[in-house]
């Protein structure tokens, strides 16, 4: 049986990856035409570089990122609220924190599969049942015909839509900038990632490699409509390395988004087909853990697929991934409120209590999450 794949994304490669390992037929069906670097970053924590390790793909992730060594919560003028000192994680784990190019992982896993059949271009456009399998039509007109269907593709999958057409996506109503820039940073701020929280605006940044930064700039928005990046306004009670990131980003390199997630659902799967990463349990980025929970996903879903019964191995996937991935989609909605406050009084509430919260309370959260 072919293990059909809709979505080239991280989650979906990963996936391919372990199922190959196994000696699975694997294919996947990108809507993207090839693989372009997308101007981002992304934070691959203990709990998605242990399963690269299990790859054996982790020392070359190593190689072209960044290892971690601690993570803070600063006010606008990077004065700390809050440190997670990731040395001892990496002690317990035996595992690094790595912050790395998109792009690079991405071509990383393109290079190690071998036997999984890509096509690109391939944006899928309706599924239909028919006796013991599925028709897909593609919008270039491509049909096929496969008993078993993993749908990877995303916070607006196609796959969901089809067996979970009353699924809600959630305005988060915040605004995103992204942007990956060529930029010395000191040595201090070497080996860590920072994040900004002020009165209805925060800006966060990581090294991803020797030369490059990746940042995020996140503003309050009552609409959908994109508002003006007004950074110079947005960040001028901020430290003064925040506008110097920005400045030296080429301005057409920077991308927008508008911050949302997923209302958590009942079930990732109907009969013999099942969601995985976005696709299931989308979330808001203030834990970065959307890639790094795709990334656990097909962990598990490729070891529950070892067994013949296919229901039986999407249902127990379903049972071991969905209490985790659905706490860390209530957690980060809840982070992204509480990091936009716009009473002054309740702000600094807020940087008080952040302040007297033992570093053990982070910690300990990070420990369940990793495991």
């Amino acid at each position: 049986m072919k293990h059909t794949i809709i979505g080239g994304g991280i989650g979906g490669l990963t996936l391919a990856l372990l199922l190959e390992k196994k000696g699975f037929n694997v294919e996947i069906y990108e809507q993207a035409e090839s693989f372009q670097p997308i101007g981002a970053g992304i934070i691959l924590a203990i709990n998605a570089m242990k399963v690269y390790t299990h790859l054996g793909i982790h020392e070359q992730i190593e190689h072209h990122g960044i290892e971690l060594s601690e993570m803070n919560i600063t006010n606008p003028s990077f004065d700390i609220l809050s440190k997670t000192d990731f040395s001892n994680l990496k002690s317990k784990f035996q595992t690094k924190t790595i912050a790395i190019h998109r792009a690079q992982l991405q071509n990383i896993l393109l290079k190690n599969l071998s036997t999984t059949q890509i096509h690109l271009g391939k944006k899928l456009k309706s599924i239909n049942k028919l006796k013991d399998e599925y028709e897909l039509t593609f919008q270039n007109g491509d049909v096929i015909k496969r008993k078993m269907l993993i749908g990877a593709d995303g916070l607006r999958s196609k796959v969901r839509h089809y067996i979970f057409p009353n699924s809600n996506i959630r305005n988060g109503h915040q605004a995103c900038w992204r942007g990956v820039t060529s930029f010395k940073l000191s040595t201090f701020q070497q080996n860590k990632l920072l994040e900004a929280w002020g009165k209805k605006v925060r800006f966060g940044f990581v090294p991803i490699d020797n030369e490059k930064v990746y940042w995020y700039a996140l503003k309050s928005t009552p609409s959908n409509e994109k508002p003006i990046f007004d950074f110079n306004n947005m960040f001028k009670n901020f430290n003064p390395l925040v506008t110097e990131l920005i400045k030296s980003t080429p301005q057409n390199s920077i991308h927008y988004a508008q911050i949302e997630d997923l209302l958590p659902m009942k079930n990732w799967y109907y009969n013999s087909i099942c969601l995985l990463g976005d696709a299931a349990h989308a979330t808001t980025p203030n834990m970065g853990q959307g890639a790094c929970q795709a990334i656990e996903d097909a962990y598990v879903l490729s070891e529950k697929l070892s067994t013949e019964n296919i229901k039986n191995a999407f249902s127990e996937y379903q049972q071991e991934r969905y209490s985790k991935a659905s706490t860390i989609v209530k957690n980060s909605w809840r982070i992204g409120k509480i990091s936009h406050l716009s009473n002054p009084i309740l702000v600094t509430l807020r940087d008080t209590i952040m302040k007297l919260t033992p570093s053990s309370v982070g910690q300990k959260q990070l420990e369940n999450i990793f495991n």
